[in-house]
């Protein structure tokens, strides 16, 4: 017996051995793959067999391990069952190294183990989750609009209302969009988990950048409140969250998604373009002026408008923290919105190398090439058409009219003019002639002969003998001839629309939108949207301008020009005359609007 013991002893102390070395190697493998093997008792607990110990060591051992009762386990050289357990390595053992243990158990000895080393936990996954953005600063807002109506500008259209988002900012106000308050009678906001709807006050809006500032009176809505703070413009690929309340529930809604594309975009509501943010998170209405998060739970920019198209899907845009600093700090500057400058050039890209030796540049330099001035801007004093602009504020302009954006990245030029504030000095090095020159230009607002916007004012009017006179601007393009405007309407508008520069600050587009049918004007009820020239044979500055000249009129004959050569003639005295009788059968309250009775 002592001889069999003896043997079995030798035996359990080699295959401890190889078990030994097999961990070994099983480990320095592990490290090699870079990968996780399978759950093995060396692999998965990284302990060491030795020699049988005591009941006790054994009883800490698997104290500390304390798995679970479904664990199973694999190993060898298990003590026999009542026997005691010494450090003689003589011992008993009559198990069999291969026989299977089940589960680790306190007393019997069943798996003796003298050390081990319990591997460090992995961390939990709850704490890699990004930082969750505050949800309590995100509001909705529900706004009552009444638009004018360009078409009949004497009167407004129907009420109607809307819902969207916005959220809390420092100072006690919060910030939407444009859009989403333009033309208001009532705004009010509701907080998360909240049934008061809170009246608003409209501090400002920014129609180029689709931005607008709100504030309340009650100190309740403020509590509780943490105002949400900006982040750095976030780099391609980084994740984004857009928090707001669009359609389909009243609940606040979340949506995820990366930065896709960074660029100069046109901003829809402002007909401008400015630096904007492409994602692919979803973008819906009603969530238009809801804030998107980065991964720290910082502000990068606003949610505002979207892309739809059969080709295309979740294609949203942001407005990013350059564009929504300079709206704040103009506001907390000037005590209202004034706009982003201009550089009152229209320009073409010189990629055509023919192009560049023809204006005398040199292999080194690169630049845009002026087409026009615009006659309004301040730059129209010193710069030229054919100068070649070759920087602005010391950054050099590529020949594609792009410069450097950040590492490995490009963006148009005039992303760094939308950073200055009306009013800024910018220096512009041009080439005129072979020679290279420096201007300090003063910077200022782009003057459009069809404005996109006429900043909430209602539309102004004239009515002489049932002609209603009136200026072009695009909501009175959208009213007149749709959203497809861009299509629909008349090209001569369009092409000023596009092309034409106004010649002096007060400069508008005049037309006859319509005739009211009365005997006073037989004949020429087919004139629609035709533009006025001239009045008398003098030429038409502007509303304002044509009021004068009518009224003042002492001649017998009141002669319109219009454009395709049409002339209109009325009798001074008898076109004056009907003109309250029409007033009266059209329910008209006044014969001109309240801007031109001053």
């Amino acid at each position: 017996m002592f001889r069999l013991s003896s043997s079995l002893v030798q035996k359990t102390e080699g295959l401890e051995r190889k078990i030994n070395s097999c961990t070994q190697r099983m480990g320095e493998a592990k490290k090699n793959r870079g990968r996780k093997s399978k759950k093995s008792v060396a692999d998965a607990m990284d302990f060491q067999l030795t020699n049988p110990v005591s009941s006790n060591s054994t009883s800490t051992a698997a104290e500390a391990l304390n798995p679970k009762p479904q664990t199973f386990l694999r190993g060898r050289g298990r003590a026999r069952r009542g026997e005691g357990h010494t450090d003689n390595s003589d011992s008993d053992i009559a198990a069999s190294p291969e026989r299977r243990i089940s589960r680790f158990v306190d007393h019997n000895g069943d798996f003796p183990v003298t050390s081990v080393v319990v591997p460090e936990a992995p961390p939990r996954w709850e704490s890699l989750v990004k930082v969750v953005p505050s949800m309590e600063a995100v509001v909705k807002v529900f706004c009552f609009h009444t638009e004018p109506n360009f078409s009949l500008p004497w009167q407004r259209k129907r009420q109607y209302s809307s819902s969207s988002s916005g959220f809390v900012i420092g100072g006690r106000r919060v910030l939407t969009n444009a859009h989403s308050v333009e033309y208001h009678t009532q705004v009010q906001l509701k907080k998360r988990g909240s049934d008061t709807k809170y009246l608003a006050t409209v501090l400002s809006i920014g129609t180029e950048c689709d931005i607008a500032l709100l504030t309340v009176a009650e100190d309740e809505f403020w509590e509780g409140v943490s105002p949400v703070e900006f982040g750095d413009l976030p780099a391609l690929q980084d994740a984004v969250t857009v928090v707001g309340y669009p359609i389909g529930g009243d609940t606040i809604s979340v949506t995820s998604g990366v930065v896709s594309r960074m660029e100069i975009l046109s901003y829809a509501h402002g007909s401008t373009e400015l630096l904007g943010l492409q994602i692919d998170a979803a973008i819906n209405s009603g969530n238009s002026g809801g804030p998107a998060f980065n991964d720290k739970g910082k502000c990068v920019g606003i949610a505002f408008q979207s892309f739809k198209h059969e080709d295309a899907e979740n294609i949203g845009y942001v407005i990013p923290t350059p564009v929504i600093i300079h709206f704040i700090q103009d506001y907390e500057k000037n005590g209202t919105y004034t706009g982003f400058p201009i550089l009152g050039i229209d320009w073409q890209k010189m990629e055509n190398p023919d192009l560049r030796v023809s204006m005398g540049m040199s292999a080194d330099q690169k630049g845009v090439l002026i087409k026009r001035v615009e006659p309004t801007a301040a730059e129209s004093q010193v710069l030229k058409p054919s100068d070649v602009v070759l920087s602005f504020d010391g950054v050099n302009i590529a020949n594609d009219g792009t410069v450097l954006f950040r590492h490995g990245e490009r963006i148009a030029f005039s992303y760094l003019v939308s950073q200055k504030s009306m009013g800024d000095n910018a220096l512009v090095k041009v080439l005129r002639n072979s020679d290279i020159l420096e201007f300090t230009i003063k910077l200022g607002a782009h003057k459009r002969i069809i404005p996109a916007h006429i900043n909430g004012r209602p539309p102004s009017y004239y009515i002489v003998a049932g002609f209603v006179f009136t200026a072009v601007s695009v909501p009175y393009l959208r009213s007149e001839y749709g959203r497809d405007y861009e299509f629909d309407a008349p090209v001569k508008l369009l092409d000023k629309l596009q092309h034409a520069m106004a010649q002096s600050a007060d400069e508008q587009l005049l037309v006859v939108s319509q005739v009211l049918a009365a005997n006073i004007n037989v004949g020429y009820e087919d004139i629609v949207n035709t533009q006025v020239l001239a009045f008398n044979g003098k030429p038409v500055k502007n509303l304002k301008n044509l009021v004068a000249m009518v009224q003042s009129c002492k001649e017998e004959f009141l002669t319109f020009n219009l454009e395709y050569h049409q002339i209109v003639i009325l009798r001074n005295k008898t076109a004056k005359a009907a003109t309250l009788d029409i007033l009266k059968t059209y329910c008209i309250s006044s014969a001109m609007s309240d801007d031109l009775k001053a």
